[in-house]
C-alpha cells in the first residue's frame, strides 16, 4: 500500500505540473479592449513650484484642462478604458511633503472621475528622465538603491490608496517602461526589481489587477525574457509597447536620439507617396544630416537611413516589421499559458508634430498607422491603448489648446 500510495502521489504531482504548464491561467479581474493614454504633463510645472497647491493640484495635470464631458466623449468614441499616467517624481520630492496626502487623494479622485464617465482606468506610474524641472526620474530610481526603495514605498502607498476601488474598474501599473537591461551586456536586473514592486503593490491592493511588463522600454523582446512563474499570481495583465517602425513613428522627435531629429517628411507606408516624392524627402533628410549632424556620425547616419528604408520599402516588409513584436509576445504567452486577454499593447502611436518643429505629419498617414496597429493587436486577441490624448502624439488635442486633425479619432470611431 505504501508503494501504491507513493505512485499515486507521484502521478498526481506530475498531472498538476502538466496542468500548470498546459492550461492557461484564469483571466484577470480587470478586463479591457480599446483604450487611450491620457496626457502626463502639459505645462511642465517646475519642481520649485511643487509646494504650491495651486500649481500641483489637482493631480495629474490633465485635470486642469479636461472635464467629465471630455471623458464621456471618449467613451462615446468607442474607448472602454483610459491609461492614466501619473508622474511619481512629485511623490519623491521634499517639495511636496506638506501636500503628499493631497496628491494621493487627487490621483484617487481622478481615477473615480474617469469611472464616473463610464470608462475603466489603469493608474500608470509613469517615470520619465530627470532634468530641467525635476531632480528625480527613471535614472535615479534605477541607479540608486535608496531611491529605488523610496519608489517602492510610493508604489505601496499608491496601491493602498486605490485598494478599495472596484477591481473591475481600476487596475494598477507599478512602473512604465523601465530603462534597465538595455545594454546587451547580459544584465538581468529587472525581474528582481519587478518582484519587489509587485510585492509592494500586492501587499496593499490584494484585489486589484496589476499590469506588469518587461525591461528596456517595455519592448516585446524584453517581455519574452520574463519568466511569469516567478510571480505566482493570476490577477496580472502583461503589457508591451511598440512604436515600430521607429523611423516613421517618431519623425522629428528631438528627444528620441541623435538621428531621428533629422527625419521628417516620410509617408506611411513608404509606398503611399509617388517614388519621386519619396526620393525628394530622402534627399532632404540626407542634406540635413550632412549639414547639421556631428561629422563623426554623418556617414553612419546616412548608412542607417538607407538600411532602414530598404527594410520597409514594400508593404509586405513593413507589415513584417509591425507584426514582429506581436508574434514574439504571442509565442511567449502560449509557452507560458497566458491568455490573450491578459496581454495589452500599452502604448503605440505616431507623432503628429514635435513641439517647435514646423513639420506636421499628414493625418491620413497617422490614421493608416493606427488602423494597422489596432488590426495587429485585435487579431492576436490583445487589448490596446494608443498614445496619446494631446501633445506631440495627440489624437484629440495638439498644442496650446488647438485640436488635432480628426482622422485618427474617426478611424477609431469606425471600428466595428
Amino acid at each position: 500500500m505504501a508503494l501504491l500510495g507513493a505512485m499515486i502521489k507521484t502521478l498526481m504531482a506530475a498531472l498538476l505540473a502538466f496542468g500548470a504548464l498546459a492550461l492557461p491561467a484564469r483571466p484577470a479581474t480587470f478586463s479591457m479592449k480599446r483604450g487611450l493614454n491620457l496626457d502626463q504633463w502639459t505645462t511642465w510645472t517646475g519642481e520649485e513650484k511643487w509646494n504650491d497647491p495651486t500649481a500641483i493640484l489637482p493631480y495629474p495635470e490633465w485635470r486642469k484642462f479636461l472635464k467629465e464631458d471630455d471623458l464621456k466623449a471618449l467613451k462615446d468614441a468607442g474607448f472602454d478604458f483610459l491609461r492614466m499616467p501619473v508622474d511619481p517624481s512629485p511623490f519623491l520630492s521634499d517639495e511636496t511633503l506638506a501636500l503628499r496626502d493631497d496628491l494621493y487623494a487627487s490621483v484617487l479622485d481622478s481615477a473615480r472621475m474617469i469611472n464616473r464617465a463610464g470608462l475603466k482606468v489603469i493608474v500608470d506610474m509613469h517615470l520619465i528622465p530627470a532634468g530641467g524641472n525635476r531632480k528625480t526620474g527613471m535614472g535615479q530610481v534605477m541607479d540608486d538603491p535608496g531611491t529605488f526603495d523610496a519608489y517602492v514605498d510610493v508604489v505601496r502607498k499608491m496601491a493602498r490608496t486605490l485598494s478599495n476601488e472596484d477591481p473591475g474598474q481600476v487596475a494598477f501599473e507599478p512602473m512604465n517602461e523601465p530603462i534597465v537591461d538595455c545594454d546587451g551586456d547580459g544584465t538581468n536586473l529587472w525581474p528582481e526589481r519587478q518582484k519587489k514592486l509587485f510585492a509592494a503593490a500586492r501587499s496593499s491592493a490584494t484585489r486589484l489587477t496589476l499590469i506588469l511588463t518587461g525591461a528596456c522600454y517595455s519592448n516585446a523582446a524584453s517581455l519574452a525574457r520574463i519568466d511569469p512563474k516567478l510571480i505566482a499570481d493570476d490577477n496580472i495583465i502583461w503589457t508591451f509597447h511598440s512604436y515600430d517602425p521607429f523611423l516613421l513613428t517618431h519623425q522629428g522627435a528631438t528627444w528620441a536620439g541623435d538621428f531621428i531629429r533629422y527625419v521628417t517628411g516620410l509617408p506611411f507606408p513608404l509606398t503611399a507617396a509617388p517614388q519621386a516624392q519619396l526620393g525628394v524627402a530622402l534627399d532632404t533628410i540626407r542634406a540635413r544630416i550632412k549639414a547639421e549632424a556631428p561629422w563623426t556620425r554623418r556617414s553612419g547616419m546616412l548608412a542607417y537611413l538607407d538600411e532602414q528604408v530598404a527594410s520597409m520599402d514594400t508593404d509586405d516588409k513593413l507589415l513584417g516589421i509591425m507584426d514582429a513584436p506581436f508574434k514574439t509576445v504571442e509565442t511567449w504567452a502560449k509557452a507560458n499559458g497566458i491568455r490573450p486577454e491578459n496581454i495589452t499593447l500599452g502604448e503605440f502611436g505616431m507623432i503628429r508634430q514635435e513641439y517647435g518643429n514646423g513639420y506636421v505629419m499628414p493625418a491620413e498617414y497617422r490614421a493608416a498607422y493606427v488602423r494597422q496597429m489596432i488590426a495587429r493587436a485585435e487579431a492576436h486577441g490583445f487589448s490596446w491603448s494608443v498614445w496619446g490624448y494631446g501633445g506631440a502624439f495627440g489624437i484629440v488635442d495638439a498644442f496650446n489648446g488647438d485640436k488635432a486633425e480628426p482622422a485618427v479619432m474617426d478611424a477609431i470611431r469606425s471600428l466595428p
